[in-house]
Parts: C-alpha cells; structure tokens; sequence
C-alpha cells in the first residue's frame, strides 16, 4: 500500500458548467471608464512648484476627455487647458507631469500620439 500524498489531484469540477466571460469583461469595461484622474508624485510636486490648480469641473472635464482619447487609441496624450499643459497616460488616466502654458513654447514633447486642447 502506498501511504504518500500525492501533489495533483484533479479538480472536481462540474461538465455543464458554462461561465459568462462577456459580463464580467463588459463590467471590467465600465469600471474602467469611471476610473479617476491620478497624478503621480512627479506631477503633484511640479503643480505645486508651478501654482498649477484645478477646479474638480476641470478634472471631470479631463476625466472624460481622456475616456474619448482613450477609445480613439491614444495612449500618451499632451492636454492643454487653461494656464497649464500635461502629460497624461490616457490608458490608466495618470498624469506624468505639469508644465506652465509659458513652459510650452520652449519644450519638446515626445512619445506622445495625442492631444487634447481643452478650452
């Protein structure tokens, strides 16, 4: 008689079982969507060094902007509004950095496949 454990063991597992992948991709989705604005240290100090602020409207408006941009495919994006630009990750809505709008003629931006101007 053998006394060990054996390790694999099949799972008990029942034929019919049928999962509904599409719900839970679809609420995946829609989480997704309604995920807010981050910003990254980075960001947070460089608005703070520059007095960059912005109204929770302002926020909201980038929020769904970015959604849009999001669906279009763009993945970095340059947003520009008001007295100040950044750098957004459209995908997981985090803010890289901020510059001043008198920042913007001077610099270069790179690795970035959208823009978003929002008056």
């Amino acid at each position: 008689m053998d006394n060990r454990i054996h390790a694999y063991h099949h799972p008990f597992v029942p034929k019919n079982l049928k999962v509904q992948q599409n719900n839970s991709s679809h609420f995946a989705k829609v989480l997704k969507q309604h995920q807010e604005i981050e910003i990254s240290k980075h960001a947070s100090d460089r608005m703070s060094q520059r007095d960059i602020h912005l109204s929770d409207t302002d926020w909201n408006k980038m929020n769904e902007r970015l959604d849009q941009a999001k669906d279009k495919g763009v993945k970095e994006s340059l947003v520009i509004m008001g007295d100040a630009a950044f750098i957004v990750n459209a995908e997981s809505k985090k803010v890289i950095t901020a510059l001043d709008k008198s920042e913007l003629s001077s610099k270069i931006f790179t690795n970035i496949n959208g823009t978003i101007v929002m008056d």
